[in-house]
């Protein structure tokens, strides 16, 4: 059944509304908005659970191979009048079409499998750094992302466009002090690697990284706190022959992981 909503007024629409702008109440419900044709088949790809279904009825034509799966795999459908999915629409140019979905769980960092190669991030503050993080990382095939600090929510929809849909298929960690979870990390066989911008560091195209290898990549700004570094098994760094001090941490992280995954 497809319910239609005509106005900006109804409730259920306000409601959904709050979680694409507010992150704690996307805690709070458990659930989270992701915005386009493309996207939210990629969720249902993914096996992602789809709460709600949103589109206005011009997408249903130009976008019925995506949404004609969705509309199976969504708990509830509804379209919606142009105006009142104006309210849904993080985007300039909107496609119409929203997936309210169930907020996968964050697994404490010790949780995770030591066969495997991770990327950690601490204190990203920037969406499109961290969603093209998690892109990179995910097309490389690293086994999961460590969230560290206090970084931006990874299911804020400017996360979720940069990302392409990584967020679906990428394990996320967190652990909000990384030098209290350094220890544990270690003594079940992780190997931690800070990158700092130090040329006395072991240059990072010459490090051999292990099963259970934990690559740290800190702060647009401030990079990793003290206590990070000295907390990690060993640091390493990006040779750069230009003048430029440091990359920004999409960059960085970017030759970081193929310089981890290549092996």
């Amino acid at each position: 059944m497809v319910t239609h909503i005509a106005s900006r007024r109804n409730e259920l629409l306000k409601e959904t509304a709050r979680l694409v702008r507010s992150a704690e109440e996307r805690r709070a419900q458990g659930l989270f908005v992701v915005e386009g044709a493309r996207l939210c088949f990629d969720a249902f790809r993914s096996c992602i659970p789809v709460e709600r279904l949103f589109y206005v009825p011009q997408a249903e034509e130009k976008y019925r191979e995506y949404l004609q799966p969705l509309q199976k795999w969504a708990k509830e459908t509804y379209t919606l009048e142009p105006h009142a999915a104006e309210l849904l629409s993080a985007t300039k140019t909107s496609q119409g079409v929203y997936a309210v979905c169930r907020l996968p769980a964050l697994l404490p960092a010790e949780k995770a499998p030591v066969q495997g190669k991770y990327l950690a991030a601490e204190n990203i503050q920037d969406p499109g750094n961290l969603g093209a993080m998690m892109r990179t990382g995910e097309a490389l095939g690293i086994s999961g992302l460590f969230l560290l600090g206090k970084c931006c929510d990874p299911f804020s929809p400017k996360v979720l466009r940069a990302g392409m849909g990584a967020v679906f298929r990428l394990p996320l960690y967190e652990a909000p002090v990384f030098s209290e979870a350094a220890p544990k990390l270690h003594s079940t066989g992780f190997t931690t690697f800070a990158a700092v911008p130090d040329a006395s560091a072991e240059k990072v195209t010459q490090c051999a990284f292990p099963q259970g290898a934990v690559l740290l990549v800190g702060n647009e700004g401030n990079g990793l706190l003290p206590e990070t570094i000295g907390a990690c098994s060993r640091r390493v760094t990006i040779p750069m022959a230009g003048r430029a001090e440091s990359l920004n941490a999409a960059s960085s992280s970017a030759i970081l992981m193929w310089e981890m995954m290549r092996e």
